[in-house]
């Protein structure tokens, strides 16, 4: 089983959002050292949470920056956008860095109506065509032909050349699952953001359902993204995993904040019932020693017959956040 990174690029209180940015780059070529298989971004509009919303760019630099691991989206939240663009973007970062360049791509809008309109004023339709859109980028990122009777047959996506974009298909319910099996694309569920909730009733449906398109086809593979953190001693882990747990809790209040410190985490005042559901959120992610977290994700990965898990670790001290993924690399084995 492969271990990979998802980077929210997480926005912090008392901090100036751009500065996540850079940490996300650093915190790339770190875990490039660390020996993680690839390197996802993700993608959100309008949010004082993520600063993450141009991915496409983002990969460029961090590509550019490194010179092994993987590097990519995950995702595009593809109706927000015309598919040939896309497909030229990643054509794009194809060609700077290539046989590294993976595209996710999303359904999901990534951000509030408001801003989904804002920027695609057609969103509502665009993402009932999302099966459409993903065959043109399919087709269009790889070189292969359109369908005769399509209208854009003739269009060619430069730069052309001898590699492609690895597109997946994300999610967090059977929607995806079943698209990804239908198009024989590798799925990866957004176990993170539902805490879990139908992850096994997805990946079930994704394992069901795939069909090859043909012999020379990658085989499935299946992941999902999980919200893991380890530190030296579980004490230290739950210290820092605060912020993560009062983050999910003003959440739930429909507000989406910069990620506190532990200590502001603690002045929040939160009720009983929020501190209680807290709790529970918080054993449901992967928080620990690294044997703790390593032992939880290899069983995790059994049980739902996975190939790789990305891990999203979102802590106040950026210096904490680095030292996670060294410790799970040593833990996996990775270096």
């Amino acid at each position: 089983m492969k271990f990979s990174v998802l980077d929210q690029s997480p926005i912090r209180t008392n901090i100036l959002p751009d500065q996540a940015i850079r940490e996300s780059i650093a915190l790339a070529r770190a875990c490039e050292g660390f020996g993680y298989h690839r390197y996802w971004l993700s993608e959100h509009h309008s949010s004082g949470s993520v600063a993450g919303s141009a991915p496409e760019v983002l990969a460029a630099a961090i590509a550019s920056q490194t010179s092994r691991i993987r590097v990519g989206a995950a995702g595009i939240m593809l109706p927000h956008y015309a598919a040939l663009k896309v497909a030229e973007q990643f054509r794009v970062l194809e060609a700077i860095a290539p046989g590294r360049i993976d595209l996710g791509l999303g359904r999901a809008p990534g951000s509030d109506g408001r801003t989904a309109l804002a920027l695609n004023p057609n969103a509502r339709q665009a993402a009932d065509m999302f099966p459409a859109q993903v065959r043109d980028v399919m087709a269009w990122s790889s070189g292969q032909a359109l369908p005769v009777d399509h209208p854009f047959r003739s269009v060619t996506c430069e730069p052309r050349g001898p590699n492609a974009p690895e597109i997946w298909i994300l999610g967090s319910s059977t929607y995806g699952a079943q698209l990804a099996a239908w198009f024989g694309l590798p799925y990866a569920f957004a176990y993170f953001f539902s805490d879990g909730a139908g992850a096994e009733e997805a990946l079930h449906a994704y394992h069901s359902q795939f069909k090859q398109p043909g012999p020379e086809a990658p085989p499935r593979r299946a992941a999902v993204t999980v919200f893991a953190l380890a530190a030296e001693t579980e004490e230290e882990a739950q210290y820092w995993a605060k912020s993560r747990g009062a983050f999910w809790a003003m959440r739930n209040r429909g507000l989406y904040i910069p990620l506190p410190s532990p200590e502001e985490a603690d002045q929040m005042g939160f009720s009983e019932a929020e501190q209680a559901q807290m709790q529970i959120s918080l054993s449901r992610n992967f928080i620990g020693t690294p044997a703790q977290v390593a032992a939880r994700l290899h069983k995790l990965g059994g049980d739902l017959q996975l190939d790789e898990i990305a891990i999203t670790t979102a802590v106040y001290d950026p210096v904490v956040r680095t030292r996670s993924y060294e410790l799970l690399a040593r833990a996996f084995g990775l270096t």
